[in-house]
């Protein structure tokens, strides 16, 4: 079980993911990028609900 990711390391792997594609290309919309986040990263329900609230007030920030 050596390949197994830490608890966490898929839902940091996912915000640096989406963050990184933010970055390349501002004008695309964020939704659509956590979306397929979420499926990239195979998150669970509750890595999911978090990373939809950690990009929604990110938005509202900027």
């Amino acid at each position: 079980m050596h390949d197994l990711l830490p608890d966490g390391e898929d839902l940091r792997r996912a915000v640096k993911w989406v963050s990184g594609n933010i970055q390349e290309n501002p004008d695309r919309p964020v939704q659509p990028l956590v979306q397929e986040a979420i499926f990239r990263f195979d998150l669970s329900p509750k890595d999911a609900e978090f990373l939809i609230g950690f990009f929604r007030e990110r938005k509202n920030i900027e």
